[in-house]
């Protein structure tokens, strides 16, 4: 029996756990050398500007018995991309029987790009398993519209030569970007984006800095915001704009600030971003237990923080809390959802908002200002079980929220006509998309076809009811009620923390920021006609 391997990790990793991999590989490909194999796959993810590798290809070597068989040279062909000059330098690396990619052991120094490179080298082979991975580096000016392609086109070794049965050939990875990383500017962890365009064309990121470790509140957690004035091509360095300090004398890991939520007041300019705030209570978490408590009391009950920018995020507010103003005194959290908000046609700001009742049941909710944010009303709950959350005006005038789903592996999702006073499960509400729990993005792209004003709405999350993997785009033409598979985008099949959020770039582009496998917080951008399949 003939066994096909499907393209990426996750494929490999259900063979070994089958125990199937080494039959698969013997199997994968025509060989003139007796008792060996090779098949070449691709692994699904951006290659992103800033990483010092990015994985292209994986060739995996399979011999069935102890053999004196030397690898001599391995040659690629990078036909497909889109411009070589995108490529700073690429690196083979052995990774033994082990099919994660690597950098430990290169085999040789980076070289430059070609259009044809091939790596000599002296690699015996060993029974099983014998895995090499062809990465690149980007340029800085690697543009984000391009794609990056390798194929293996002959393996040399002391038995004869070898073409790897490439089972993705044809596939071509896009170019992203590293806007965050693991101990960029000594920070350990960034996480928890939302992102938005100002009224000025700038793009606007803001996110946890989890300054000692990847855990949620309570701890060492500011705000930062990343800004592009290009579309997402490069970014400026990171600015604090919420950090508690060590207000009431507790140390810094005790006044954490986390999960931001941003909008921009297109009418006005104005830009406001949210964020709950932990004073005290160390060891303690604000979605669970006594992490947060009944009450307005700073120390007991997490704050509601807001801090405002006039001039394109350049330069922020102090921060002014609105818990008294906006939590009911019965319930025990009312925080942002770490999103984006939107604006109405007629002005109305809408935030998506999420909290804890008087139960300590999370809810999902809107916050909305009909005065340009000098003022914020919160609207009643739209649903018990869930919590963050993003909202989308549909084609009718109505708001979709949808929702992360604590009860089941699918997302729920409600509408209102009325600004959130009345809510009704939409018709997809919780058995269309699938989730693993996790946060998801939202959005309604309008754009002109055919000499008609028309829109569609995107959905990303991690497409899997297991673990955060598979970070996928969905695209909606009838309003959320469809959500065809040919309009899936795989982002990245590895694992992530998850969230992602939409914005728009431009009048032909989308871009996005998620937690992927590759960088904590990376950038990519689409086009409409992509995204609406021209």
């Amino acid at each position: 029996m003939r066994i096909y391997i499907k393209p990426g990790l996750c494929a490999y990793l259900m063979l070994l756990a089958c125990g199937a991999l080494h039959e698969a590989q013997l199997n994968g490909a025509e060989s003139a050398i007796p008792g060996v194999s090779s098949i070449a796959t691709h692994p699904i993810h951006p290659v992103l500007i800033r990483n010092e590798h990015g994985s292209l290809i994986r060739v995996i070597l399979s011999v069935d018995e102890k053999s004196d068989i030397t690898v001599r040279a391995l040659t690629f062909a990078l036909e497909g991309t889109d411009d070589l000059s995108d490529i700073d330098s690429l690196t083979l690396c052995a990774t033994d029987d082990k099919v994660d990619f690597s950098p430990a052991k290169p085999l040789g120094k980076p070289v430059p790009p070609a259009a044809s490179l091939t790596f000599n080298t002296e690699q015996k082979l060993r029974p099983g398993a014998n895995v090499f991975w062809l990465s690149c580096r980007l340029k800085e000016t690697a543009k984000l519209s391009h794609r990056v392609a390798a194929v293996c086109s002959s393996i040399e070794t002391t038995a004869g030569p070898l073409t790897p049965r490439d089972e993705s050939a044809g596939f071509r990875q896009r170019i992203g970007i590293a806007v965050r990383k693991h101990q960029d500017d000594g920070v350990h962890t960034y996480r928890i984006p939302a992102l938005t365009l100002s009224s000025k064309g700038t793009l606007l990121c803001v996110y946890d800095m989890r300054r000692r470790a990847s855990r949620d509140l309570q701890e060492d957690i500011d705000i930062g915001l990343s800004r592009s004035h290009d579309g997402g091509q490069t970014w400026d360095p990171v600015s604090v704009i919420m950090d508690m300090g060590e207000f009431g004398g507790l140390p810094q890991e005790q006044n954490g600030c986390s999960d931001p939520g941003i909008i921009v007041d297109q009418q006005t300019g104005e830009i406001f971003c949210f964020a709950v705030w932990m004073n005290g209570k160390p060891g303690k978490h604000q979605w669970r237990g006594d992490g947060s408590e009944a009450g307005h009391e700073v120390g007991k009950s997490a704050q509601l923080l807001v801090v405002r920018s006039t001039d394109d995020g350049r330069t922020w507010t102090k921060p002014e809390n609105l818990t008294r103003t906006l939590k009911q005194e019965a319930w025990w959290l009312l925080a942002p959802a770490p999103q984006s908000g939107i604006n109405l046609p007629d002005g109305t700001l809408v935030m998506p908002m999420q909290g804890r009742d008087e139960k300590g049941v999370p809810f999902a909710t809107i916050m909305i200002s009909r005065d340009h944010g000098a003022t914020w009303t919160l609207s009643q709950p739209a649903y018990s079980g869930g919590n963050e959350c993003q909202a989308a005006q549909l084609g009718d005038e109505s708001i979709m929220l949808n929702i992360r789903n604590d009860r089941e592996r699918f997302r729920a999702v409600f509408v209102t006509k009325d600004l959130g006073q009345t809510w009704q499960p939409h018709a997809t509400h919780r058995d269309t998309l699938i989730e693993p729990n996790c946060n998801g993005s939202l959005f309604r792209a309008d754009y002109d076809a055919d000499g008609k004003r028309q829109h569609l709405l995107l959905f990303a999350n991690p497409h899997t009811q297991k673990t955060r993997t598979h970070h996928t785009i969905q695209v909606s033409f009838d309003d959320g009620l469809t959500w065809p598979k040919k309009h899936h985008i795989l982002l990245d099949e590895g694992r992530g923390a998850g969230y992602p959020s939409f914005a728009r770039v431009d009048d032909q582009h989308v871009g996005i920021v998620y937690e992927g496998s590759q960088a904590q917080l990376t950038f990519e951008k689409f086009s409409i006609a992509e995204l609406i399949g021209k």
